[in-house]
């Protein structure tokens, strides 16, 4: 669809550069035209140097934007005569041409120049469109692929596939020796896109989705039916739990699961001959760094383990077929499944990684399915695609990460994650990498929790079917469950025991009995985690109790055996149970300014000097418990369960 707005773009006008990104964000926006970092665009104009001199130069796209969202800081500004003199070579290195490419750059603050600059830099148009469209590259991947695109295309130069990078600019200025570009609309690159270009943004924009569209309508005289079909009931969540386990072990560190049970999703799930169509390739060979070359199976009622067993054996084999001195294989875990009659499964060590995974894959099944229609799906041979999977260019776009934090791939819950303690610990653990759930009966934990990621759920603990609905609604969002935080809990204090009426009643109902059936619903779960840990927070209180608070005091020794006795049942699984008990946690919702007050004055002291009323003289805040709580549930507490520690700053009555 032609998005061009002339209104919006008269504000770029006399910017080239401006005016490129403006177009490349409107290419950026289709999915059907680039996905997650697919795609290069590059205008071609002058930069002005230190001296002040105009200096011909290529803004090509940097490696790892995205042009969905790319902004000036994302294009590459590389001399363009140099960059062109590259092509002229007769052999390049993908090193050799990476280090010149560097050399090249205006702006040592820029990002890295695409892998396709030089492909960019000899086609003699200012402005340069590429893209992966999906029509066109499925109706490539197809028997007669290539006299499809002659006849649908005779405006344009059809190319076979080959190498991107040097090899695809070689293959191009071999081209354009013999051929003048202006006869022609665009260029097309059989399985991997199409090329558009002209010295004026708009033209370029518009012939790319011109040449997109006519793919996409002989699609549509076909009148292909993708498959549809309801998810087969019930689900097994114990089963996909076990399948991100096995994928997790198999990549050697925790994975995301995320099950796609839409009805296109379950109608591939459930064709007959998917087996065969999930494993025949990718849609393009850009996605395999991603995707892997092909698909895991997982069988309805069958066993996770073997799938992945199988999978693994057949990567093996692929790389031994195509190993080259000096390589090292990558790990032999699945990226996507298709789980039979349930849907489709995408694997991934973080919630940005695995979400990109599954566009790919609804991409890839409704492509599929296309192809078949047009005589038969067929990818590229392994060999082609195992040069880009092991090429050290695309490699490094998925090394930026850096090192993974403490709990990248892991789900946490947090109960009582609507303020104080709970709402830090959440924090806590989401930013040290952790996809997290709150749970609180107050409806303000989904506005304080409302990120992809890090979401608020409103439940009543004390409610078991609600709990439930909480739990199982995680493991069906994210594959299964490693971290719980009991942390929910009430706290009132003035009444003696035998002034105690429903206050003993409900405390231990919530702070007691409501933590036993939560743990009995997430228990199941954590036994198929990963690096599996209960963090229990008590109280001073159990080792300290105050008069007048005989229900918080006999509760949280109650959760404290609770604790123990959890730590001696499930340290078999490897389920890590420990126990936290804070005290004078001043900066939460339960002591305000008055309260806080009032305290300090039975003491004869000022609110400052009761903050930290302890041995040590110092103030404990929620966020210090909520670093305690991560430290407990990470490495550093790997070979410790059953444990109890203090963080109250040291209390004589306690020690």
């Amino acid at each position: 669809m032609n998005q061009w707005n002339d209104q919006a773009a008269s504000a770029f006008a006399g910017n080239a550069l401006e005016l490129r990104v403006y177009s490349s964000q409107l290419l950026g926006r289709e999915a059907d035209l680039v996905l997650h970092g697919g795609g290069n665009t590059s205008v071609k104009t002058s930069f002005t140097d230190y001296f002040g001199r105009q200096i011909e130069t290529l803004y090509v796209k940097g490696s790892g934007w995205d042009l969905k969202t790319i902004e000036k800081a994302g294009y590459a500004p590389i001399r363009l005569q140099e960059t062109k003199l590259l092509a002229d070579l007769n052999s390049l290195t993908d090193d050799d041409m990476a280090a010149q490419l560097q050399t090249f750059l205006l702006d040592p603050k820029a990002p890295a120049p695409s892998v396709e600059a030089i492909l960019h830099a000899i086609i003699p148009f200012n402005y340069v469109d590429h893209t992966h469209a999906d029509a066109v590259v499925t109706l490539t991947n197809t028997p007669d692929g290539e006299s499809r695109m002659r006849e649908l295309y005779p405006d344009c130069l059809i190319l076979p596939y080959i190498m991107p990078g040097f090899l695809l600019a070689q293959q191009v200025h071999a081209v354009l020796k013999v051929h003048d570009l202006t006869k022609y609309n665009g260029i097309i690159l059989l399985h991997h896109g199409l090329l558009t270009y002209s010295n004026d943004a708009r033209e370029a924009y518009e012939t790319m989705i011109e040449l997109v569209t006519r793919a996409e309508k002989a699609i549509e005289r076909y009148d292909v039916n993708l498959a549809k079909a309801s998810p087969g009931n019930p689900l097994d969540l114990l089963t996909l739990a076990r399948i991100r386990k096995c994928v997790s072990l198999e990549r050697g560190k925790p994975q995301l699961a995320i099950l796609d049970q839409s009805e296109l999703a379950c109608g591939f799930a459930s064709l007959e001959n998917v087996d065969s169509l999930a494993t025949r390739g990718p849609i393009t060979p850009d996605h395999v760094i991603r995707t892997k070359r092909t698909a895991a199976i997982f069988e309805p009622a069958g066993e996770p383990e073997a799938a992945v067993t199988a999978f693994a054996q057949h990567y093996h084999a692929y790389y031994r077929s195509n190993e080259r001195p000096g390589l090292t294989m990558l790990d032999p875990a699945p990226r996507w499944a298709v789980w039979k009659k349930r849907g489709t499964l995408a694997f991934g060590a973080n919630l940005n990684e695995t979400t990109i995974i599954q566009d790919i894959v609804q991409h890839t099944t409704r492509a599929i399915q296309i192809g078949e229609a047009f005589g038969g799906w067929q990818a590229l041979p392994a060999s082609d695609l195992f040069d880009l999977e092991y090429w050290v260019l695309e490699q490094a776009k998925l090394e930026k990460g850096g090192v993974p934090k403490t709990f990248a791939g892991q789900v946490a819950i947090v109960t009582g994650a609507a303020g104080g303690i709970g709402f830090a610990t959440a924090q806590r653990l989401a930013g040290e990498g952790a996809v997290v759930v709150g749970l609180d009966v107050d409806e303000k934990v989904r506005t304080k929790m409302d990120r992809p990621g890090f979401e608020g759920r409103v439940c009543d603990l004390c409610h078991e079917p609600s709990v439930r609905e909480a739990v199982e609604s995680t493991v069906l969002a994210y594959g299964g469950l490693d971290l719980v935080v009991c942390n929910a809990g009430i706290f009132k204090s003035g009444e003696t025991i035998e002034e105690l009426g429903e206050t003993w009643d409900r405390t231990l109902s919530i702070n007691l009995t409501a933590t036993q059936r939560f743990l009995k619903e997430t228990i199941p779960y954590l036994k198929e985690g990963l690096n599996a840990s209960i963090i229990i927070i008590g109280s001073r209180n159990y080792a300290a109790p105050g008069a007048g608070a005989a229900a918080y005091s006999v509760s949280k020794a109650g959760v404290t055996q609770l604790g123990r006795v959890a730590a001696l049942e499930l340290a078999k699984a490897g389920v890590r149970v420990n126990i936290l008990h804070p005290d004078a946690v001043f900066d939460t919702e339960l002591w305000t300014e008055a309260t806080l007050q009032a305290s300090a004055a039975r003491y004869g002291m000022t609110v400052a000097q009761y903050k930290k009323k302890n041995l040590l003289g110092t103030e404990i805040r929620a966020d210090d418990v909520a670093a305690m709580v991560a430290t407990m549930a990470g490495p550093v507490f790997k070979a410790t369960t059953g444990a109890q520690i203090p963080i109250d700053g040291g209390n004589d009555r306690v020690i």
